[in-house]
């Protein structure tokens, strides 16, 4: 399983249950990192989607309520996703929001991380890749421009023991 966000320079991801930027080069990248696949997210994060459930992708939604949402599969604890889901698969997105981050990152082996060079004045937040030990920067594109803002790809990698 891997994880894709995009973070600013603090690694923040969302504010007032918002996207920080909207970004073209971004939204390329996502889709096609994505399409084809199955992406994980948290119930407000299928709510903020714009037309619901992600086209030509399979949607599966950890909520633990009982709620419907169109074209997705529910899931209500982590042990049903892992029994609706292999996590082992390279084809499966956790997309967030941040608990879902916060729940699933240790269960992912990749990170493909957007970093937006601006503060967006985050009130959420992805934890912060290059603290932690247990992940290492595999690769950085070069610094690009979309929309107004410096953004580079990065893709991390789960050190193994």
């Amino acid at each position: 399983m891997k994880a894709i966000v995009v973070v600013d320079e603090h690694w923040g991801i969302g504010k007032k249950g918002d996207l920080l930027f909207h970004l073209t080069k971004d939204m390329a990248f996502f889709r096609q990192k994505t399409l084809g696949k199955t992406v994980v997210m948290g119930a407000n994060t299928f709510r903020s989607l714009p037309n619901g459930a992600l086209p030509k992708r399979t949607n599966v939604v950890l909520d633990d309520a009982e709620r419907d949402y169109a074209n997705a599969v529910v899931v209500h604890s982590v042990d049903e996703l892992l029994r609706a889901v292999d996590v082992n698969s390279d084809d499966v997105f956790v997309i967030g929001g941040a608990s879902v981050y916060r729940l699933l990152l240790d269960m992912c082996d990749e990170a493909f991380v957007t970093k937006v060079f601006a503060d967006g004045e985050a009130d959420v937040f992805f934890p912060n890749l290059d603290e932690r030990a247990d992940w290492q920067l595999a690769e950085q594109s070069a610094v690009t421009e979309d929309n107004g803002y410096s953004i580079c790809f990065c893709r991390y990698r789960k050190r193994t023991n």
